[in-house]
Protein backbone atom coordinates (compact mmCIF):
# COMPACT_ATOMS: atom_id res chain seq x y z
CA UNK A 1 0.00 0.00 0.00
CA UNK A 2 1.42 3.37 -0.75
CA UNK A 3 2.20 6.62 1.10
CA UNK A 4 -0.77 8.37 0.44
CA UNK A 5 -3.29 5.60 0.60
CA UNK A 6 -2.02 4.81 4.39
CA UNK A 7 -2.00 8.61 5.18
CA UNK A 8 -6.05 8.37 3.57
CA UNK A 9 -6.62 6.15 6.33
CA UNK A 10 -5.70 8.22 9.23
CA UNK A 11 -8.37 9.28 11.81
CA UNK A 12 -9.01 12.80 11.13
CA UNK A 13 -7.59 13.88 14.65
CA UNK A 14 -4.43 13.15 13.06
CA UNK A 15 -4.30 14.68 10.04
CA UNK A 16 -1.96 17.50 10.70
CA UNK A 17 1.16 14.83 11.54
CA UNK A 18 -0.07 12.25 9.05
CA UNK A 19 0.09 15.04 6.28
CA UNK A 20 3.41 16.17 7.73
CA UNK A 21 5.07 12.88 7.53
CA UNK A 22 3.39 12.06 3.95
CA UNK A 23 5.52 15.71 3.17
CA UNK A 24 8.31 14.20 5.05
CA UNK A 25 8.33 10.99 3.13
CA UNK A 26 7.30 12.49 -0.08
CA UNK A 27 10.91 15.25 0.42
CA UNK A 28 12.99 11.86 1.10
CA UNK A 29 11.86 10.32 -2.25
CA UNK A 30 12.35 13.37 -4.30
CA UNK A 31 15.90 13.91 -3.02
CA UNK A 32 16.17 10.12 -3.77
CA UNK A 33 14.70 10.24 -6.89
CA UNK A 34 16.30 10.30 -10.44
CA UNK A 35 15.18 14.62 -11.03
CA UNK A 36 17.85 14.74 -7.89
CA UNK A 37 20.32 12.95 -9.57
CA UNK A 38 19.99 14.11 -12.81
CA UNK A 39 19.81 18.14 -11.59
CA UNK A 40 22.80 17.09 -9.86
CA UNK A 41 24.46 15.66 -13.17
CA UNK A 42 23.34 19.14 -14.88
CA UNK A 43 25.10 20.89 -12.16
CA UNK A 44 28.22 19.26 -12.47
CA UNK A 45 27.88 19.73 -16.25
CA UNK A 46 27.83 23.23 -15.91
CA UNK A 47 30.16 23.74 -13.51
CA UNK A 48 32.71 21.68 -15.90
CA UNK A 49 31.36 24.00 -18.86
CA UNK A 50 32.55 26.79 -16.39
CA UNK A 51 36.03 25.46 -15.73
CA UNK A 52 36.76 24.78 -19.16
CA UNK A 53 35.63 28.68 -20.09
CA UNK A 54 38.19 30.29 -17.29
CA UNK A 55 40.44 28.10 -19.07
CA UNK A 56 40.18 28.12 -22.58
CA UNK A 57 37.94 31.58 -23.03
CA UNK A 58 35.98 31.97 -26.04
CA UNK A 59 37.63 29.48 -27.83
CA UNK A 60 36.11 26.82 -25.59
CA UNK A 61 32.68 27.97 -25.38
CA UNK A 62 32.57 28.68 -29.36
CA UNK A 63 29.94 27.37 -31.42
CA UNK A 64 32.15 25.19 -33.41
CA UNK A 65 33.62 24.20 -30.05
CA UNK A 66 30.31 22.96 -29.14
CA UNK A 67 29.14 21.02 -32.05
CA UNK A 68 33.19 19.27 -31.13
CA UNK A 69 31.35 18.25 -27.93
CA UNK A 70 28.22 16.97 -29.60
CA UNK A 71 30.14 14.99 -31.89
CA UNK A 72 32.27 13.38 -29.98
CA UNK A 73 29.49 12.03 -27.61
CA UNK A 74 26.90 11.33 -30.39
CA UNK A 75 28.92 7.89 -31.57
CA UNK A 76 29.72 6.37 -27.78
CA UNK A 77 26.28 7.59 -26.83
CA UNK A 78 24.32 5.42 -29.34
CA UNK A 79 26.21 2.57 -27.94
CA UNK A 80 25.80 3.89 -24.18
CA UNK A 81 21.62 3.69 -24.93
CA UNK A 82 21.94 0.08 -25.69
CA UNK A 83 24.36 -0.54 -22.92
CA UNK A 84 21.46 1.22 -20.89
CA UNK A 85 19.06 -1.08 -21.09
CA UNK A 86 21.05 -4.62 -20.41
CA UNK A 87 22.48 -3.11 -17.26
CA UNK A 88 19.09 -1.76 -16.24
CA UNK A 89 18.42 -5.92 -16.70
CA UNK A 90 20.91 -6.73 -14.44
CA UNK A 91 23.27 -7.63 -17.22
CA UNK A 92 26.45 -6.52 -18.77
CA UNK A 93 27.66 -6.09 -22.23
CA UNK A 94 31.54 -5.61 -22.50
CA UNK A 95 31.66 -6.36 -26.56
CA UNK A 96 30.37 -3.13 -27.91
CA UNK A 97 33.91 -1.51 -28.76
CA UNK A 98 34.78 -4.87 -30.63
CA UNK A 99 31.49 -5.59 -32.08
CA UNK A 100 32.07 -2.10 -33.10
CA UNK A 101 34.76 -2.66 -35.25
CA UNK A 102 33.83 -5.98 -36.94
CA UNK A 103 30.96 -3.95 -38.26
CA UNK A 104 32.93 -1.22 -39.53
CA UNK A 105 35.25 -3.82 -41.39
CA UNK A 106 32.46 -6.18 -42.83
CA UNK A 107 30.61 -2.70 -43.96
CA UNK A 108 33.43 -1.35 -45.64
CA UNK A 109 34.86 -4.41 -47.68
CA UNK A 110 35.52 -3.64 -51.26
CA UNK A 111 32.65 -6.56 -52.50
CA UNK A 112 29.77 -4.79 -50.20
CA UNK A 113 31.18 -1.18 -51.23
CA UNK A 114 31.11 -2.05 -54.78
CA UNK A 115 27.53 -3.49 -54.36
CA UNK A 116 26.38 -0.14 -52.31
CA UNK A 117 27.52 1.77 -55.66
CA UNK A 118 25.52 0.07 -57.77
CA UNK A 119 22.77 -0.47 -55.87
CA UNK A 120 22.38 2.01 -52.70
CA UNK A 121 24.79 3.27 -49.82
CA UNK A 122 21.89 1.92 -47.81
CA UNK A 123 23.96 -1.38 -48.21
CA UNK A 124 26.69 -0.84 -46.03
CA UNK A 125 23.66 0.46 -43.74
CA UNK A 126 22.53 -2.71 -43.69
CA UNK A 127 25.20 -5.06 -43.39
CA UNK A 128 26.47 -2.90 -40.38
CA UNK A 129 23.59 -3.12 -38.50
CA UNK A 130 23.54 -7.05 -39.00
CA UNK A 131 26.57 -7.52 -38.12
CA UNK A 132 25.31 -5.72 -34.56
CA UNK A 133 22.20 -7.80 -34.25
CA UNK A 134 23.50 -11.12 -35.05
CA UNK A 135 26.60 -10.51 -32.69
CA UNK A 136 23.72 -9.30 -30.18
CA UNK A 137 21.95 -12.46 -30.94
CA UNK A 138 25.03 -14.36 -30.64
CA UNK A 139 25.59 -13.08 -26.73
CA UNK A 140 21.97 -13.30 -25.68
CA UNK A 141 21.31 -16.93 -26.72
CA UNK A 142 24.68 -17.61 -24.95
CA UNK A 143 23.87 -16.08 -22.22
CA UNK A 144 19.83 -16.78 -21.79
CA UNK A 145 19.69 -20.59 -23.47
CA UNK A 146 23.09 -21.20 -22.75
CA UNK A 147 23.11 -19.85 -19.06
CA UNK A 148 26.54 -18.19 -19.25
CA UNK A 149 27.44 -15.21 -17.37
CA UNK A 150 27.42 -12.41 -19.01
CA UNK A 151 29.97 -11.01 -18.29
CA UNK A 152 32.10 -14.25 -19.25
CA UNK A 153 30.04 -14.67 -22.53
CA UNK A 154 30.32 -11.07 -23.61
CA UNK A 155 34.11 -11.08 -22.77
CA UNK A 156 34.85 -14.17 -25.30
CA UNK A 157 32.86 -11.56 -28.20
CA UNK A 158 34.94 -9.13 -27.02
CA UNK A 159 38.07 -10.86 -28.08
CA UNK A 160 36.32 -13.02 -30.73
CA UNK A 161 34.49 -10.14 -32.91
CA UNK A 162 38.24 -8.04 -32.44
CA UNK A 163 39.71 -10.72 -33.74
CA UNK A 164 37.62 -11.43 -36.49
CA UNK A 165 37.88 -8.02 -37.62
CA UNK A 166 41.53 -8.19 -37.81
CA UNK A 167 41.62 -11.34 -39.73
CA UNK A 168 39.09 -10.10 -42.43
CA UNK A 169 40.81 -6.60 -42.75
CA UNK A 170 44.41 -8.19 -42.42
CA UNK A 171 45.21 -5.30 -39.75
CA UNK A 172 44.61 -3.02 -42.36
CA UNK A 173 42.24 0.32 -42.82
CA UNK A 174 39.64 -0.15 -45.19
CA UNK A 175 39.19 3.32 -46.86
CA UNK A 176 35.42 4.24 -47.35
CA UNK A 177 35.22 5.15 -50.99
CA UNK A 178 31.24 5.06 -51.73
CA UNK A 179 30.60 9.13 -51.59
CA UNK A 180 26.92 9.52 -51.14
CA UNK A 181 27.76 7.04 -47.69
CA UNK A 182 29.90 10.04 -46.49
CA UNK A 183 28.43 12.86 -48.12
CA UNK A 184 24.99 12.15 -45.70
CA UNK A 185 27.02 11.14 -42.80
CA UNK A 186 29.24 14.22 -43.07
CA UNK A 187 26.45 16.69 -43.89
CA UNK A 188 24.55 19.07 -41.24
CA UNK A 189 20.73 19.77 -40.60
CA UNK A 190 20.40 23.41 -39.47
CA UNK A 191 23.67 23.83 -38.73
CA UNK A 192 24.04 20.74 -36.78
CA UNK A 193 26.02 17.62 -37.59
CA UNK A 194 23.91 14.28 -38.40
CA UNK A 195 25.79 12.86 -36.08
CA UNK A 196 24.54 14.79 -33.38
CA UNK A 197 20.82 14.32 -35.09
CA UNK A 198 20.94 10.53 -34.84
CA UNK A 199 22.11 10.33 -31.54
CA UNK A 200 19.20 12.59 -30.21
CA UNK A 201 16.64 10.16 -32.28
CA UNK A 202 18.44 7.26 -30.88
CA UNK A 203 18.29 8.54 -26.94
CA UNK A 204 14.43 9.47 -27.87
CA UNK A 205 13.45 6.37 -28.91
CA UNK A 206 15.48 5.02 -26.36
CA UNK A 207 13.51 6.83 -23.64
CA UNK A 208 10.02 6.07 -25.09
CA UNK A 209 11.24 2.52 -25.51
CA UNK A 210 12.09 2.26 -21.37
CA UNK A 211 9.56 4.94 -19.76
CA UNK A 212 6.20 4.26 -22.24
CA UNK A 213 6.15 0.80 -23.08
CA UNK A 214 5.73 -2.81 -21.86
CA UNK A 215 9.13 -4.14 -22.83
CA UNK A 216 10.66 -1.21 -21.02
CA UNK A 217 8.71 -2.63 -17.99
CA UNK A 218 9.97 -5.71 -17.97
CA UNK A 219 13.30 -4.57 -18.35
CA UNK A 220 13.36 -3.01 -15.20
CA UNK A 221 11.50 -5.72 -13.84
CA UNK A 222 13.96 -8.48 -14.78
CA UNK A 223 16.39 -6.43 -12.99
CA UNK A 224 14.57 -6.34 -9.87
CA UNK A 225 13.73 -9.56 -9.65
CA UNK A 226 14.47 -11.97 -12.38
CA UNK A 227 12.58 -15.21 -10.72
CA UNK A 228 9.69 -12.91 -9.32
CA UNK A 229 9.32 -11.86 -12.99
CA UNK A 230 9.12 -14.85 -14.36
CA UNK A 231 6.55 -16.85 -12.30
CA UNK A 232 4.70 -13.57 -13.14
CA UNK A 233 4.52 -15.28 -16.69
CA UNK A 234 7.56 -13.01 -18.62
CA UNK A 235 9.53 -15.07 -21.13
CA UNK A 236 12.57 -13.93 -19.63
CA UNK A 237 15.05 -15.31 -21.63
CA UNK A 238 13.11 -14.85 -24.75
CA UNK A 239 13.42 -10.62 -23.25
CA UNK A 240 17.13 -11.02 -22.74
CA UNK A 241 18.24 -12.24 -26.05
CA UNK A 242 16.23 -8.97 -27.23
CA UNK A 243 18.03 -6.88 -25.05
CA UNK A 244 21.39 -7.70 -26.30
CA UNK A 245 20.02 -7.48 -29.74
CA UNK A 246 18.67 -4.35 -29.00
CA UNK A 247 22.34 -3.25 -27.77
CA UNK A 248 24.29 -5.01 -30.96
CA UNK A 249 21.82 -2.60 -33.41
CA UNK A 250 22.99 0.42 -31.38
CA UNK A 251 26.50 -0.46 -32.12
CA UNK A 252 25.57 -1.27 -35.49
CA UNK A 253 24.38 2.83 -35.97
CA UNK A 254 27.45 3.59 -34.11
CA UNK A 255 29.48 2.23 -36.44
CA UNK A 256 27.99 3.12 -39.28
CA UNK A 257 28.60 6.67 -37.77
CA UNK A 258 31.88 6.36 -37.28
CA UNK A 259 32.60 5.39 -40.68
CA UNK A 260 31.08 8.14 -41.64
CA UNK A 261 33.22 10.29 -39.39
CA UNK A 262 36.33 8.54 -40.27
CA UNK A 263 35.43 7.32 -43.88
CA UNK A 264 37.54 4.24 -42.62
CA UNK A 265 36.67 0.50 -41.49
CA UNK A 266 39.57 -0.77 -39.31
CA UNK A 267 39.24 -3.68 -36.39
CA UNK A 268 40.92 -0.84 -34.05
CA UNK A 269 37.46 1.31 -33.88
CA UNK A 270 35.35 1.38 -30.60
CA UNK A 271 38.40 0.30 -29.20
CA UNK A 272 38.03 0.39 -24.69
CA UNK A 273 34.25 2.08 -26.05
CA UNK A 274 33.09 -0.85 -23.48
CA UNK A 275 34.90 0.60 -20.42
CA UNK A 276 33.70 4.39 -21.37
CA UNK A 277 29.46 3.09 -22.03
CA UNK A 278 29.80 1.64 -18.67
CA UNK A 279 30.79 4.28 -17.15
CA UNK A 280 28.90 6.73 -18.47
CA UNK A 281 25.51 4.86 -17.95
CA UNK A 282 26.67 4.26 -14.33
CA UNK A 283 27.55 7.65 -13.70
CA UNK A 284 24.28 8.49 -15.30
CA UNK A 285 22.59 6.88 -12.27
CA UNK A 286 21.54 3.60 -14.12
CA UNK A 287 22.36 0.87 -11.24
CA UNK A 288 24.97 -1.96 -11.99
CA UNK A 289 22.77 -4.30 -9.75
CA UNK A 290 19.76 -3.77 -12.46
CA UNK A 291 16.22 -1.99 -11.59
CA UNK A 292 16.79 1.04 -12.46
CA UNK A 293 17.54 2.73 -15.91
CA UNK A 294 17.64 6.90 -17.18
CA UNK A 295 18.42 7.26 -20.41
CA UNK A 296 18.26 11.26 -19.86
CA UNK A 297 20.86 9.77 -17.28
CA UNK A 298 23.35 8.45 -19.61
CA UNK A 299 22.85 11.28 -22.09
CA UNK A 300 24.02 13.86 -19.37
CA UNK A 301 26.71 11.38 -18.00
CA UNK A 302 27.92 10.97 -21.97
CA UNK A 303 27.54 14.87 -21.99
CA UNK A 304 29.99 14.90 -18.90
CA UNK A 305 32.62 12.78 -19.99
CA UNK A 306 32.67 14.50 -23.05
CA UNK A 307 33.13 17.70 -22.00
CA UNK A 308 35.99 16.39 -19.44
CA UNK A 309 37.45 15.16 -22.48
CA UNK A 310 37.59 18.73 -24.38
CA UNK A 311 38.41 20.66 -21.04
CA UNK A 312 41.63 18.46 -20.95
CA UNK A 313 42.26 18.85 -24.80
CA UNK A 314 41.76 22.61 -24.72
CA UNK A 315 44.51 22.98 -21.82
CA UNK A 316 47.07 20.09 -23.33
CA UNK A 317 46.65 18.51 -19.97
CA UNK A 318 48.21 14.82 -20.16
CA UNK A 319 45.39 12.10 -20.84
CA UNK A 320 46.81 9.68 -17.87
CA UNK A 321 45.18 13.09 -15.31
CA UNK A 322 42.17 12.52 -17.62
CA UNK A 323 42.11 8.79 -16.97
CA UNK A 324 42.53 9.08 -13.25
CA UNK A 325 39.94 12.08 -12.88
CA UNK A 326 37.34 9.79 -14.80
CA UNK A 327 38.19 7.06 -12.28
CA UNK A 328 37.27 8.60 -9.47
CA UNK A 329 34.06 10.46 -11.00
CA UNK A 330 33.05 6.73 -11.72
CA UNK A 331 33.94 5.64 -7.74
CA UNK A 332 32.19 8.69 -6.35
CA UNK A 333 28.85 7.87 -8.32
CA UNK A 334 28.86 3.81 -7.54
CA UNK A 335 29.69 4.97 -3.90
CA UNK A 336 26.94 6.94 -4.35
CA UNK A 337 24.41 4.59 -6.05
CA UNK A 338 25.00 2.15 -2.63
CA UNK A 339 24.26 5.10 -0.59
CA UNK A 340 20.86 5.50 -2.36
CA UNK A 341 20.46 1.72 -2.79
CA UNK A 342 20.91 1.32 1.42
CA UNK A 343 18.44 4.39 1.77
CA UNK A 344 15.85 3.30 -0.35
CA UNK A 345 15.65 -0.47 1.02
CA UNK A 346 15.74 1.14 4.57
CA UNK A 347 12.43 3.45 3.55
CA UNK A 348 10.65 -0.05 1.88
CA UNK A 349 11.49 -1.75 5.42
CA UNK A 350 10.06 1.28 7.37
CA UNK A 351 6.78 1.34 4.91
Amino acid sequence: MSDQNTTTLQPSSEGGGATAASGQRGVRQLMGGSGVRNLGLIIALGLLIAVGAATGGSQFLSVDNMLTILRLASIIGVICIGVTFVITAGGIDLSVGSVMGLASVVASLAAVQVAATNSSWLLMVAVALAVGALAGLINGVIIAYGNVVAFIATLAMLVAARGLAELISGRSTQIVTNRDFTSVLRSNFLGVPLLVWIFLIVAAAGWFLLNRTTFGRRTVAIGGNLEATRLAGIKVKRHIVWLYVLSGVTVGIAAIMMMGRTTAGTSTHGTLYELDAIAAVVVGGTLLVGGRGTIVGTVLGVLLFSTLTNVFVQNNLDTSVQNVTKGVIIVVAVLLQQRFAVRGTRRKGAI
